[in-house]
């Protein structure tokens, strides 16, 4: 939460946010998804690049999915959740 807050401090346009809730509790990790939420809300674009899929997607417009560092897919939440092939691969589905 601390390196959010030090972000934030330059009013930024964009934000980077790489694994924000690794090695949390999962008590903070709702807190930090609920906090990114906010952020969205207020009009801050961020490059979420998270490994906790399900968080990620519900509060996401749009998603990349990688594969051995290439893009495999990207597209809205809505096409991610419905192709069957991601479903398989990714998201143990």
């Amino acid at each position: 939460m601390l390196a959010i807050a030090r972000a934030l401090m330059t009013n930024p346009k964009l934000i980077l946010m790489d694994e924000p809730s690794q090695g949390l509790a999962p008590k903070l990790v709702k807190e930090v998804f609920e906090t990114i939420v906010k952020m969205k809300d207020e009009g801050l674009t961020i490059l979420l690049v998270e490994q906790n899929v399900y968080a990620s997607l519900e509060i996401s417009d749009y998603a990349y999915v990688l594969h051995e560092g290439k893009i495999a897919f990207g597209g809205s939440v809505e096409e991610v959740k419905e192709s069957e092939e991601i479903k398989k691969a990714y998201l143990g589905l």
